[in-house]
């Protein structure tokens, strides 16, 4: 069985058709945004089809519902991993993905299929979204971490921060370092880093990508920040930790 040969031939075919999966904006973005409880942007992502474009995108399988049913599996199990590690209990994650998954291996219509997998992600981020609110006690702090979550993708700063909450920017930062017990500039590159921990256990992008996308300087700066925040870097973090990621799915 000559799988090299058959590996050979559907790359040159999804090049030539210019296949893809999703970009990394729209699929790290998505899973950050159940993580972190943002339902606008899950919704939005929902209303965007974008659940069904990725499954049109790239073929797991030549039938339709099926390719369709590996999709919905491979998403719960992201979304399951990614609210693991956001703080939801183990065993309630878990209980939920079984529950989803059981449900749609009853389902045979293509449009049930994406109901369901509509209400599992609504679900996951409403649930992250109680569990966030509950760990943050006042509304400011709450909204500068609802802001680093859904741009993570860009430069953030105290004074951006303070704009979003209507507050002085030394002000806001006593008050987070009061109730979250770090700084508001360490908070930020540990949701960065957590996020490129993410990105080197479930994905293959680069570092390059990686750094890119958590809008670093550069990829020697964002090396840096890693190593500082993880206690090693990210080559060999992914080196140590990216098949047993994909082996925890």
């Amino acid at each position: 069985m000559n799988l090299n040969g058959e590996w050979n031939r559907e790359e040159f075919i999804r090049r030539e058709e210019n296949i893809s999966h999703q970009a990394l904006e729209t699929e790290f973005a998505f899973y950050l945004a159940v993580k972190a409880g943002n339902l606008k942007v899950v919704e939005d992502n929902c209303n965007h089809g974008e659940f069904v474009k990725a499954a049109h995108s790239v073929s797991l399988s030549r039938q339709s519902i099926q390719n369709l049913r590996y999709h919905f599996i491979i998403t719960t199990a992201m979304i399951t991993r990614f609210c693991t590690e956001g703080g939801m209990e183990l065993e309630q994650a878990y209980r939920l993905s079984d529950f989803f998954i059981r449900k749609m291996d009853k389902m045979d219509r293509f449009e049930d299929i994406v109901k369901l997998h509509r209400t599992m992600v609504m679900d996951y981020t409403e649930k992250m979204q109680t569990l966030r609110k509950k760990a943050v006690p006042s509304r400011p702090v709450r909204q500068c971490i609802d802001y680093i979550y859904k741009n993570l993708h860009q430069r953030i700063t105290v004074k951006m921060l303070a704009k979003q909450v209507g507050m002085t920017p030394s002000y806001l930062s006593k008050q987070f370092r009061g109730e979250m017990q770090i700084s508001i500039g360490d908070y930020i590159n540990r949701a960065k880093i957590e996020a490129a921990q993410n990105m080197l256990l479930y994905s293959e992008y680069s570092l390059t990508e990686i750094a890119n996308y958590l809008d670093y300087s550069s990829q020697s700066y964002f090396i840096q920040i890693f190593r500082q925040v993880v206690g090693i870097t990210p080559g060999k973090y992914r080196k140590q930790h990216f098949r047993d990621g994909w082996m925890k799915q």
